[in-house]
């Protein structure tokens, strides 16, 4: 018996189970011997290199803060995608337990904090502790599901209008379409799954890029859940490219994804389509299909490094944290001078703020408070070494383009 049937045997013998063969899903992987694999495998390689070259020109503590702001950043955008707008402003703000009296706004910024948490989660290494990508799956929509709102966690059949609660990490028990896509049935999943995990296991680095693609789409084409599969997808591949990669979290292709919505979701469905002949592959469903959309993303992956490494150039960078530095009327003098230790350093002892400054130890508390204050500087503990920090606030003149200046 397996893992999937084990654990879902009582949903299994109660639910709908219309026999439906694994070959349904296939083909789950890229054939090496299509004339398109070259291309594709030449994209994962340059995705590997640019990605590898992004994070080794930044500092460790530099990484770090960016990484935060990223979090927020894929946040935005893959909720922005389920129709969901909150801005990164608010979600840095439900960080700090600061929510809007607006009911609406608060469950929406809850549940930007539930994403954050859960990729905060996969940034820490969580999804190394899974030996097979279902279970992942399962655990991302655990640990989302359980910090949503109530008001969230219910779906209503849009025919009948009745309304289902949506199970914390639980396999759905009823039939569901999307779009033209009548997902196989819900007693079905378990050996479905299995089959998921054999595709998608024990691969190496450049079959993973390759797979995170095309385990995207079928994961979806499998809708495993009632609903929260969106978000569940994306953070999956987001966890697959930062375990094979080593990204450090600071980029994402949700951006790159948000911002070509509609061509994103015309490849989604391109993928559902049956094989187009006896030269589109040898699975039930079409492999051209995701060769296109294989592309697209890995593509869209590259596009989103460049587009980081373009915003954090050392240089560049630096020049626009100076200068907001320089005409912000709340900073003492020299405050652009320790914020240049920082980003130079990645990390910088308080005790060196002094010796830095040639300054009494009171305007070099003085310099770091305000600095700290502002929250571009963090702390973990009052003696601890000052580090840097991106607040969503300051994005727009920070890391401008990232996402879109908060309109009040």
């Amino acid at each position: 018996m397996s893992e999937h049937k084990a654990e879902n045997e009582a949903d299994t013998n109660t639910v709908i189970d219309r026999k439906e063969d694994i070959f349904q899903m296939e083909p789950l992987r890229i054939s090496e011997g299509s004339p398109h694999y070259s291309r594709i495998t030449d994209l994962a390689l340059d995705l590997m290199q640019c990605s590898t070259a992004l994070k080794s020109a930044l500092p460790e503590g530099v990484v770090t803060a960016l990484a935060d702001l990223v979090r927020a950043m894929n946040c935005y955008y893959s909720n922005l995608i389920e129709g969901h707008d909150t801005h990164p402003v608010d979600i840095e703000r439900a960080m700090h337990n600061d929510y809007s009296d607006d009911p609406k706004k608060r469950d929406l910024q809850k549940e930007a904090r539930a994403h954050i948490e859960v990729q905060a989660w996969i940034d820490a290494g969580g999804m190394s502790g899974f030996d097979k990508l279902s279970k992942a799956s399962l655990e991302i929509h655990k640990r989302f599901c359980e910090l949503v709102p109530e008001d969230l966690l219910w779906v209503e059949n849009p025919t009948t209008g009745e309304r289902v609660k949506v199970i914390p990490g639980a396999l759905r028990h009823r039939d569901v379409q999307v779009g033209r896509h009548l997902a196989i049935s819900p007693g079905a999943l378990p050996r479905f799954l299995d089959r998921f995990d054999d595709a998608y296991g024990k691969m190496g680095k450049t079959g993973t890029i390759i797979a995170s693609a095309a385990a995207h789409h079928r994961l979806l084409w499998l809708h495993p859940f009632l609903d929260g599969n969106g978000r569940v997808a994306r953070l999956l591949s987001y966890g697959m490219l930062h375990d094979v990669l080593d990204t450090g979290g600071i980029w994402s292709v949700a951006r790159g994804l948000a911002r070509k919505e509609t061509e994103y979701k015309r490849h989604l469905a391109a993928c559902d389509s049956d094989r187009h002949g006896d030269r589109d592959g040898r699975g039930n469903l079409s492999e051209s299909a995701l060769i296109n959309f294989t592309t697209f993303f890995l593509e869209l992956c590259i596009d989103q490094v460049k587009f980081m490494q373009n915003l954090v150039r050392p240089d560049a960078l630096r020049e626009r944290i100076l200068s907001w530095a320089k005409r912000e009327p709340d900073l003492p003098p020299h405050a652009a001078q320790v914020l240049e230790a920082v980003l130079y350093r990645g990390v910088l002892p308080r005790g060196d703020v002094e010796d830095l400054l040639q300054k009494t130890d009171r305007t070099a508390r003085r310099v770091t408070s305000a600095l700290i204050e502002k929250g571009v500087l963090v702390s973990e503990t009052p003696k601890a070494p000052l580090k840097l920090a991106f607040p969503a606030a300051l994005a727009h003149e920070w890391m401008p383009g990232l996402f879109p200046e908060k309109q009040d």
